[in-house]
């Protein structure tokens, strides 16, 4: 793949307003502020990370987290462009690497955007709901393509299809972005078919058309699967957005557990600690000295893990560029970080699984969360599908004019249920739930 072609700032949908003058403002940062100030990103702020909100002590929401990956993002993607920058000094392009840290940063706000509420578990229960569910029976109606869009719904094909799709009211390419922050986005760049059982893969059959187009103009390599599957090489600037999300909820997640005292300080300092060599963790030592509140000695430790992983990311970048380029690179960035700092992010990932993902309250949003979701599919789908009962014209005028329940297909239709569900905040979804149940009814005496 060439640089020169994956950098592209040409707009999705407003292809023949496309040109090359380079104002104050990139067109990347103009996909970054319309991300910032669209309702889809605002709604992340009531979407659970991984612990239940809101809490007395405050913890990570989707928004905060997007937020605090664009920043790592962007430290990444500008000490891998400062190295690049050197290596193809002299080509008339080379202005174009200014451009990395500004489509790695948006790509970043954007990575989450087509999460459900209540985590990942919405997620699964989406999946479960057709492939164990009362939406099981739906198979025969769908092609097996559709059907496999369905039982392993993935938040990554459904942030693609949140900006490139043109629901009603809205302009021709959805939010319009520019093609190299689209692909950027896209850690799985292949159908649902390809993804060997599991919920990863980038786009659905719906938008498959609209990927192929961003991926062919960018340049991107096309790696088709055994019966001709579309699968394409990734965009190399997704190996930072991924890293950059590796890290941050990985570190942060450990924070936040410390706050809510589910891991005790001691623990957690030696953890981090153990990023570094001996000298190192002497002087952090002392600088820690300073420092009576746990909390900061915390902060302290995350910020410098932080920084030293972004540092080995990048160069593990720097270092890998033929392969990535030439589509033959594996793993992620994060796999291929020298011993000592990639035996710290593992310990840190081991005990994520044993103290936080497992944790009651985390267990308790998951129960709950699948319990919403399945509820909310489960009545919405089938007023879709009978759309003449009395209850499902009540129900349907809930549903915003923007998402397309009269679509002219059963998949079309229930794409549009769960573009609805999806774009729920898990506030919103509980309170419909409630109501929907009779839980909440507000009756004056």
């Amino acid at each position: 793949m060439d640089w020169n072609r994956l950098i592209c700032d040409k707009r999705f949908g407003l292809e023949e307003y496309h040109d090359d003058k380079r104002g104050v403002r990139s067109d990347f940062l103009r996909d970054y502020d319309r991300l910032v100030f669209s309702s889809p990103f605002r709604r992340l702020q009531n979407k659970t990370q991984v612990f239940p909100l809101p809490g007395s002590i405050f913890v990570h929401n989707r928004l905060t987290h997007s937020l605090e990956v664009a920043c790592v993002g962007r430290s990444l993607a500008t000490e891998v462009a400062l190295q690049l920058r050197h290596r193809y000094d002299g080509a008339d392009w080379l202005h174009k690497f200014d451009a990395i840290g500004e489509i790695v940063s948006a790509a970043c706000l954007a990575h989450d955007l087509g999460n459900p509420p209540f985590g990942h578990s919405g997620e699964k229960a989406i999946a479960t709901f057709f492939s164990e569910g009362a939406g099981a029976g739906l198979k025969s109606e769908l092609t097996e393509a559709q059907w496999l869009d369905l039982t392993r719904f993935e938040g990554n094909a459904n942030a693609f299809r949140l900006l490139t799709h043109r629901f009603n009211g809205r302009r021709p390419g959805g939010f319009a972005m520019t093609y190299s922050m689209l692909a950027s986005i896209v850690k799985y760049p292949y159908e649902a078919s390809l993804s060997g059982g599991k919920n990863k893969f980038g786009f659905f059959e719906s938008e498959k058309a609209d990927f192929i187009k961003v991926a062919d103009e960018l340049g991107m390599l096309p790696m088709p699967g055994p019966n001709g599957e579309v699968r394409y090489a990734r965009h190399p600037l997704v190996y930072l957005v991924e890293a950059a999300d590796d890290i941050c909820y990985e570190v942060m997640d450990i924070e936040d557990a410390h706050k809510l005292g589910l891991i005790p300080t001691q623990q957690v300092i030696d953890l981090l600690l153990g990023f570094f060599p001996a000298d190192r963790q002497a002087h952090m030592h002392q600088v820690m000295s300073h420092v009576e509140d746990p909390n900061e000695k915390i902060v302290y430790l995350r910020s410098v893990v932080i920084g030293a992983l972004v540092k080995v990311c990048a160069q593990a970048f720097v270092d890998n560029e033929d392969a990535i380029l030439e589509g033959r690179f594996k793993g992620s960035l994060l796999d291929h970080i020298p011993e000592l700092e990639r035996e710290g992010y593992a310990r840190c990932n081991n005990l994520s699984w044993e103290k936080i993902y497992r944790a009651g309250d985390v267990v308790d949003i998951d129960l709950a969360g699948t319990s919403i979701i399945t509820f909310l599919l489960e009545k919405l789908v089938d007023a879709v599908r009978n759309p003449h009962y009395n209850y499902s014209q009540l129900l349907l005028s809930k549903v915003p004019q923007q998402y397309e329940i009269n679509a002219p297909t059963l998949y079309g239709k229930i794409q549009a249920v769960i573009d609805h569900v999806s774009g729920m905040t898990d506030v919103y979804a509980l309170d419909l739930y409630r109501k929907l149940n009779g839980m909440s009814l507000k009756i004056n005496n």
